[in-house]
């Protein structure tokens, strides 16, 4: 998507981003990259929910899940623990190995390998957001919600038919990149921005342009995304780069570190950093989001967050198993799950309850539903499974297929945002 213009004004905007991006690395420790150094995949068989938390709570990382059957990142020191706790692990690669080989032998300092050039990086990110609002000023508007721990924006494109005006109309938001090497989730955020512009002449896309306020945040991390190509191999990092990282999906606000479902380690990939909202670009999110409660209404009435992979379509809560608690009613949920299906239908996910998958806690998700009632999804996008690492690197010529893909998810959410 967009390759026309795509390589055209990326030297541009590459120049005029040396002026907006102030590193302040040198405050804090460096992060290593932990998972290239030490880390293997391994094999787990018959998981479930429960003991897929019990895996996490040991600081390794459930990748994907198939029938029963989860793959594992761990360290030695992790694997180790995992053992001795009764858990069959069986190791398939290491870390280290895999990226070298999904990276190729050649390098292109500052992106990615050659071989996986339609994926945009940041520079080209905001190069494409800034070619949309000049191709299509009337409905659409980039500003920015913050900056990034290295000083870096945060951009957010805005797309209505009077873009200019704040309207009293149901918005909805798009993120995604949370996570540094899900890559791929950029490309489903500008497919989105591309697709509600460019085809704004189509009768049903401009229906939808005319009567909602969509936002559209491509990379809400954009320190790890570039620390992830920017050696011209892929990291295989998942953080933000502050101190030695934290998981930006388990800093949110709402039940912090209560369950189970994040980690204290600095060194674990689902460190929940030093307290909630810790993490600047977080406090962005939720400032960008608190900022839509207008009148004292919120006027965000939907959202996906976007990560990868495993082909799921998950809504709220992750930090408990069940499915009626405080904050969810039995009413609440059967529409979650009613959605949650008709979204899966569309593009061939399996939907469930977030925790269904594993408990997590400080996710956006359930801050979304559980501090402002977001209509709030998490979407994993492809493959469905993977042998490990390799799922975050996806090539470079499935992006319009499986951006496209959730087209109808898109729009299945739209509608709802007005229900």
């Amino acid at each position: 998507m967009f390759s026309s213009r795509r390589r055209a004004v990326a030297v541009a905007a590459a120049a005029c981003l040396v002026l907006l991006a102030p590193i302040q690395a040198s405050v804090s420790a460096e992060p290593t990259a932990t998972a290239a150094q030490d880390s293997a995949i391994y094999t787990v068989p018959n998981t479930d929910s429960q003991t897929r938390t019990e895996i996490n709570r040991t600081g390794a990382q459930v990748l994907s899940v198939s029938a029963g059957v989860a793959t594992v990142e761990a360290t030695a020191a992790q694997a180790e623990q995992l053992r001795a706790a009764g858990f069959a692990l069986r190791e398939e690669t290491k870390v280290a190995e895999a990226l070298q080989q999904l990276s190729g032998t050649e390098r292109v300092p500052g992106d990615f390998p050659p071989d996986d050039q339609g994926f945009h990086n940041y520079d080209e990110m905001v190069a494409e957001l800034d070619a949309t609002v000049s191709e299509h000023p009337d409905i659409a508007a980039k500003s920015s919600i913050g900056t990034s721990f290295e000083g870096r924006d945060i951009p957010v494109l805005k797309i209505s038919d009077n873009v200019a005006q704040d309207e009293d109309e149901p918005e909805v938001l798009f993120n995604c990149n949370q996570h540094a090497r899900e890559h791929l989730t950029t490309e489903m955020c500008l497919h989105i921005a591309q697709r509600f512009t460019d085809n704004y002449t189509d009768p049903a896309i401009k229906d939808v342009v005319d009567n909602r306020e969509i936002w559209v945040i491509p990379v809400v991390n954009p320190d790890g995304s570039i620390y992830d190509v920017e050696s011209g191999q892929y990291q295989g990092w998942r953080k933000n780069r502050q101190d030695t990282g934290t998981d930006l999906n388990r800093n949110w606000g709402y039940l912090w570190g209560c369950c189970g479902g994040s980690s204290d380690n600095p060194d674990a990939e689902t460190y929940r950093g030093t307290a909630e909202w810790s993490a600047p670009e977080t406090a962005a999110m939720r400032d960008f989001i608190d900022s839509r409660v207008v009148g004292g209404t919120q006027q965000i009435k939907a959202a996906i967050d976007f990560h990868t992979y495993s082909e799921l379509v998950l809504w709220p809560f992750g930090h408990t198993f069940d499915d009626v608690t405080d904050g969810m009613t039995q009413e609440e949920y059967d529409r979650f799950a009613r959605i949650g299906g008709e979204m899966a239908g569309s593009n061939g996910y399996t939907p469930q309850q977030s925790s269904d998958l594993y408990i997590t806690d400080g996710d956006s998700l359930d801050w979304m539903w559980g501090q402002h009632r977001i209509l709030a999804f998490t979407f994993e996008m492809y493959p469905a499974e993977g042998g490990g690492i390799d799922g975050f690197y996806p090539p470079d010529e499935v992006i319009q297929q499986e951006t496209a893909r959730n087209d109808g998810a898109v729009d299945i959410l739209l509608r709802e945002a007005g229900a």
